[in-house]
């Protein structure tokens, strides 16, 4: 299936606030890898193959290793995680699946320990803007490509 619409040409002014989101995403205290596998790890939950293979590549370019790449899902079992990295996970994960999972008290104050208040209001932003991101891409239709 081709992409459903020119949602960049439809609707520019709404994407452009998308556009103007990810660019302040890319300024948050969040160490870069560290995005990037949030951004894995909430496409993977999500089902977008299109912003998974992005963001995959988008991770290696800057250095990410393979094994945590392929890991990310398993992120609770892996030694190679710092504890900051599997608390940001771990919110990720629950703040896309808030339906279920909430983001208890008990959790926040875990992310508090290694995150400042910036960086938790930072953190919650760039799980969202990845999560928006996801539901765009799978609602128009984008798929991942070889390259």
């Amino acid at each position: 299936m081709s992409q459903r619409v020119s949602y960049y040409e439809i609707a520019s002014d709404g994407m452009e606030i998308m556009i103007d989101m990810e660019k302040y995403t890319k300024t948050a205290a969040i160490e870069r890898k560290l995005r990037e596998l949030i951004k894995i790890r909430v496409s993977q939950i999500n089902g977008c193959a299109y912003c998974l293979n992005m963001h995959s590549a988008d991770a290696r370019k800057m250095g990410e290793t393979e094994q945590r790449i392929y890991c990310v899902s398993a992120w609770k079992e892996c030694e190679f995680y710092s504890e900051a990295e599997k608390i940001a996970l771990e919110l990720a994960e629950h703040v896309t699946l808030i339906p279920t999972k909430g983001v208890p008290d008990e959790l926040y104050q875990r992310v508090r320990e290694h995150y400042d208040e910036k960086q938790y209001v930072d953190l919650v932003l760039i799980i969202n803007q990845i999560n928006s991101w996801n539901r765009i891409s799978i609602a128009m239709g984008n798929r991942a490509t070889e390259k």
